[in-house]
């Protein structure tokens, strides 16, 4: 039994293709008698088979199939000529198959659409492929904004923040905001990096801003609420730091990402949310829940303290209450509580887990970095004068004041610890196998680990075969080798939107056997 296979993307060491019932990697230049890995003919078969491909590629070596060995024949088709809109003059299915050389797309001019050759979304499609992955000013500028964001934030810490002091010199502000800067520089470099990390930089970075905006908030809400002559110079450049990391993580989030818009069917998206299916139920239930509860127990009194005077007399206060403040600074206090909780529902729902795990950690950091600063606090000696005691009162009255944090603080931090332990367990998550239909596949069988990390290294002088080899191989299962013929795909093989056919050639399509 055949099974025709056609070859979309190459790199250095492997190569992307599609069968009739399913997508699969091949090492390049191999016999393509069965694939490396492979996934079931679905979108989302699609997507985890783009993801893996990029992930285990050389980067910077993907091209789609002709451009790069595809010679210039008499019949090639100039950059921007003679290109037809996705359904618009394509050629049915076996009709208008070009020989090697002659018809072919020109390597490197613009294979298959305007710009630098990628396969561009046709009517409501969407970008495929991978220059769809921050290719463009999108990648950098996302990354710069970041990157200046984290300037001007280190720059604001050693100002005067609010009512004169700078946050350099409070231990338990400095700490927190060292954090938050910390978490965005990770989110730049990521970004930076682009490929499959784009989108991780992105949702970490996304969920980072979106929970520490009620934060920076707050602040400014102190300011506003006691006059805005206690706002610092530092509060100014965090809060302009803030928003720069917050602009460039949407802008890396509003990219395409590897994998998810390169579906090589017209008309089909990814869809980041998702229903969660099995023992996953469960999971997604617990991150729910604990993001609902630390951000309920966010909102009570942390800090104790115990006043004890020379003649046996205590009295024991607490502070810190987040509806015990001024109106602004309340405001500041119920939007981290309410961004927490739906962060951490679209964390529970997002698909890949994998990236659902790193928007969590984004919005998990600002809540840890909350925990550590009150343990800083609580570590330093309480002054008289925060009770409203001068020095010398304080010493009449034999007065000693200790402090600690209330049970509502380490209630808060189980459910912390809860989400910080969800977030290492989801990014940990084996990509499970989408809509695998029965059947017999070539390479493994349904059910079997489709991750397999183990690949083969492809053998030297790959790249050596004549220009203009063809891509689109007649192979057989493992049980029934067979002769293998070679052809021209055609330009919608894969159905790509928006790539267009090129104009009928005018010599016969060309074959040879495969030698083996």
């Amino acid at each position: 039994m055949r099974d025709n296979v056609t070859i979309a993307y190459r790199g250095a060491k492997y190569e992307l293709g599609r069968g009739s019932t399913f997508f699969g990697i091949w090492a390049a230049g191999a016999s393509r008698s069965e694939p490396l890995q492979w996934w079931p003919d679905t979108p989302e078969g699609w997507a985890a088979a783009w993801s893996r491909f990029t992930e285990i590629e050389t980067p910077g070596t993907i091209v789609p199939v002709g451009r790069r060995r595809a010679s210039r024949g008499p019949g090639a088709v100039p950059a921007g000529e003679g290109a037809s809109p996705a359904g618009e003059g394509a050629f049915p299915a076996g009709e208008g198959a070009f020989p090697a050389g002659e018809g072919a797309f020109p390597a490197g001019e613009s294979a298959f659409a305007a710009g630098e050759g990628a396969f561009a979304a046709g009517r409501g499609g969407v970008s495929a492929g991978p220059h769809a992955a921050g290719t463009g000013l999108g990648r950098p500028v996302a990354a710069g904004l970041l990157a200046a964001g984290v300037v001007l934030g280190l720059i604001g810490l050693f100002p005067g923040y609010l009512a004169g002091d700078s946050l350099a010199k409070q231990p338990p502000e400095l700490v927190p905001h060292v954090i938050y800067l910390a978490g965005w520089t990770v989110s730049a470099l990521l970004i930076g990096l682009g490929g499959t990390r784009l989108r991780l930089g992105a949702l970490l970075g996304a969920g980072l801003s979106l929970v520490t905006f009620g934060l920076y908030f707050a602040d400014a809400g102190t300011a506003i609420a006691g006059g805005l002559h206690l706002a610092g110079a530092g509060l100014v450049l965090g809060i302009a730091g803030w928003l720069a990391c917050a602009a460039g993580s949407a802008i890396a989030v509003l990219l395409p990402a590897v994998g998810r818009p390169g579906l090589l069917r017209a008309g089909g998206r990814g869809r980041p949310l998702g229903r969660p299916r099995g023992a996953q139920i469960g999971a997604a239930i617990l991150v729910v829940f604990a993001g609902l509860g630390a951000a309920i127990w966010f909102a009570p009194a942390w800090d104790s303290f115990t006043l004890r005077t020379a003649v046996g007399q205590s009295q024991s206060l607490t502070a810190g209450n987040a509806f015990s403040n001024p109106g602004p600074v309340i405001a500041g206090d119920v939007a981290v509580m309410v961004a927490l909780g739906a962060v951490v529902i679209a964390a529970a729902l997002w698909r890949p887990v994998r990236h659902g795990a790193v928007l969590l950690i984004g919005a998990t950091i600002p809540m840890v970095a909350q925990a550590i600063s009150a343990l800083v606090q609580a570590g330093e000696a309480a002054t008289p004068a925060q009770f409203g005691f001068s020095p010398a009162q304080a010493a009449r009255l034999g007065l000693t004041i200790s402090s600690g944090l209330t049970g509502a603080f380490w209630i808060y931090c189980a459910f912390v610890l809860v989400l910080v332990v969800s977030g290492a367990w989801m990014l940990l998550t084996p990509p499970e196998s989408v809509g695998v239909p029965t059947g017999p596949y070539p390479g493994t069988q349904p059910g079997d680990d489709l991750w397999r990390t183990a690949q083969p290294e492809p053998d030297d002088g790959l790249w050596a075969t004549a220009a203009g080899a063809h891509d689109d191989a007649t192979d057989a299962t493992p049980t029934d080798p067979g002769p293998a013929a070679w052809h021209v795909p055609r330009a919608d093989a894969f159905n790509l939107a928006g790539a267009p056919s090129p104009a009928p050639a005018t010599s016969d399509t060309e074959g040879s056997a495969d030698p083996g």
